[in-house]
């Protein structure tokens, strides 16, 4: 159990300290009937225009996770709260049949965790995402997952089926290549060598998979990418992206902290290497700037990156019309989105 330990909430007109030190965070779980579950993207940083997040919060309690300021709006913290008060959609495929069943959806791809990790531990209990991959595949809609999780191989069957139909691919999120240091960042994330056996598992059953360095951590884990992307390659991994780490809001104080708790004698060395990245800065200038590094440092960390995967035969994220062997076309006419031009589907 850990004790409860958020920023100040921007968005409360009261902050409040313990005195005494605090009890500690359980998991608390809520239900809600969401009023809808397809959110539109125009982040120019994600290859997608449409998501699906059947949760909020994560238990995976990545110290980095982008997402962690959404929580905000909640009334809730970015911290512990992130990780342990978390809110189920419980209508989440009924709205998704909705959604595509309108005569408005024009049949574009979706996105399965644009946010927090479709296949977080709740899903076990509440199997939302496999209900919405069995409305993509009633429909013969494209979908993505990305996730951490073990779990997604729950669900090869069905991500097949829809591969073969109209388009699917999983991409595992794989910062580090070693278990042990993965824990102390993303401590209740599978460990990275799960991930890759869930990798090979999918390929095996007929589920393009990709890889994900996200996010590189200058002076952490920028080295390890080698590695990440060679067993991403032996998994079966077609393709692969990567992104730098940002501390946007609330997440910077989260990740620090548990940064220097967690690793005191690398903290001051990965804070520097930080802002050699952004300019002197430890996050961007405002919340939502483009997810991109800058400088000497980072261009070496692109060129190891680009090296390693034409190394191992890894292609970058691909366009649909690139497939050389598309699966039959949808019921509805796809249409290709315009974020970046890229779709995250590698080749079969």
């Amino acid at each position: 159990m850990r004790r409860i330990d958020n920023p100040p909430n921007p968005y409360d007109g009261i902050h409040q300290d313990w005195l005494e030190p605090p009890p500690p965070a359980a998991v608390e779980v809520y239900e809600e009937a969401a009023r809808s579950i397809l959110s539109e993207n125009d982040s120019p940083d994600l290859p997608f225009r449409w998501s699906v997040n059947p949760y909020r919060g994560c238990q995976h309690a990545c110290s980095y996770c982008y997402a962690r300021p959404y929580h905000e709006f909640l009334g809730l913290g970015a911290g512990t709260d992130f990780d342990t008060k978390l809110v189920v959609k419980k209508n989440a495929a009924e709205l998704l049949e909705a959604a595509i069943a309108g005569k408005q959806w024009a049949g574009e791809s979706i996105n399965f965790s644009g946010v927090t990790d479709c296949y977080q531990p709740l899903e076990a209990v509440y199997r939302l995402t496999r209900a919405c991959l069995e409305v993509c595949l009633k429909h013969r809609n494209r979908a993505v997952v990305v996730t951490k999780s073990y779990l997604v191989m729950r669900d090869a069957d069905r991500l097949a089926a829809l591969h073969r139909v109209a388009g699917a691919a999983v991409y595992q999120s794989i910062p580090f290549a070693d278990d042990a240091t993965a824990k102390l960042i993303e401590p209740y994330a599978p460990p990275p060598s799960r991930r890759f056996e869930a990798m090979r598992k999918l390929s095996d059953a007929g589920v393009p998979v990709g890889v994900l360095v996200a996010p590189v951590i200058p002076g952490l884990n920028d080295r390890e990418a080698p590695e990440v992307l060679r067993r991403a390659a032996e998994a079966g991994a077609g393709s692969a992206s990567f992104i730098p780490l940002r501390l946007s809001g609330s997440v910077q104080p989260v990740f620090l902290e548990r940064l220097r708790a967690a690793m005191p004698d690398r903290a001051r060395r990965v804070e520097a290497r930080i802002r050699d990245i952004r300019g002197g800065r430890l996050s961007e200038s405002r919340f939502g700037a483009r997810m991109r590094g800058s400088g000497p440092y980072w261009r070496s960390i692109e060129e190891l990156f680009r090296v390693s995967m034409n190394r191992y035969g890894l292609r970058g994220l691909r366009r649909p019309d690139a497939l050389p062997d598309r699966p039959p076309p949808a019921a509805k006419p796809l249409t290709q989105l315009t974020v970046q031009g890229l779709l995250p589907f590698p080749e079969p």
